[in-house]
């Protein structure tokens, strides 16, 4: 059965009120407004319940649940709402790379989506944690491209002719600016990522005792001139021109009051998040 999302009720949820044509003024309007309002989260893999994908589910949760939720959710969401609204989106998948060696390699457990507009393809990313993308990126390598946060790149290793065909061993690495360097945020093949493969790379990050989503706590948005994250029990505000503010949160109390002030995030005064990283809060 085709899913036809709720846009009315997206539209609200991210405040956005602009064109709905398949332009690219249109999809960086969404995406900006997305990752303002709709926060990063894995919350709910450390409370134990299950991450479903179904897309009424995801629309469920996110839109009118007022949660938010991981990349196989929130890109997701952000493939029916663009498919729609009459763009040309293709899901693909990635390895995440952030803090890891090249020499590492890490799940194929990312989903990011390509959209082609009037000739050229860009891709957009509302799930990477405090790396989200608040605009498109243009699919057009070794090029340094500003975003409304930090500058990013695409870079090529490997024999690539074009973006069309590559060697078996070549790779895309999707590259931020920030601390005086470029650092690796993913690293793609451009390989499409059916709903099946979706499926299994969503058991594997909710249920493998390997994923670190199992024993971390991250949440993050973007706002207008920065990004607020919370890993574990460390909270970071982000602003313009690249200073950040950390302060370590005291109590699970103070966490809960953290997640509904600045992520809109509210559960009941007996939650209790556990992780390594929270242990010592009461």
């Amino acid at each position: 059965m085709t899913f036809s999302p709720d846009l009315a009720a997206y539209f609200e949820r991210i405040g956005y009120a602009g064109p709905r044509e398949p332009t690219l003024a249109t999809l960086n309007g969404i995406v900006a407004c997305h990752v303002e309002r709709i926060p990063f989260e894995n919350l709910d893999v450390l409370l134990g319940r299950e991450i479903i994908l179904e897309p009424a589910a995801v629309e469920q949760k996110l839109v009118r649940g007022g949660r938010g939720g991981y990349c196989f959710e929130q890109n997701s969401l952000l493939l029916h709402v663009l498919g729609a609204l009459g763009f040309s989106v293709t899901p693909l998948s990635a390895r995440v790379r952030v803090q890891r060696p090249r020499d590492f390699t890490p799940t194929r457990t990312h989903l990011l989506l390509r959209v082609d507009i009037d000739g050229a393809s860009f891709l957009a990313d509302v799930g990477v944690g405090g790396f989200s993308l608040a605009s498109a990126l243009r699919l057009v390598p070794d090029v340094t491209q500003p975003t409304p946060h930090e500058p990013r790149r695409l870079v090529r290793e490997g024999q690539w002719d074009g973006l069309a065909l590559r060697a078996p061993d070549a790779r895309l690495f999707h590259q931020a600016h920030f601390a005086g360097d470029w650092h690796d945020v993913y690293e793609l093949t451009l390989e499409a990522m059916p709903a099946i493969d979706r499926e299994v790379a969503n058991w594997f990050t909710n249920k493998h005792p390997a994923s670190h989503f199992r024993d971390r706590l991250i949440v993050a948005r973007a706002t207008r001139s920065g990004r607020i994250t919370l890993v574990d029990a460390e909270l970071t505000f982000r602003f313009e021109g690249g200073r950040a503010e950390s302060r370590y949160l005291g109590s699970q109390r103070e966490l809960l009051a953290v997640l509904d002030e600045h992520f809109g995030l509210r559960f009941p005064a007996e939650t209790r998040f556990v992780t390594t990283g929270l242990a010592r809060l009461r």
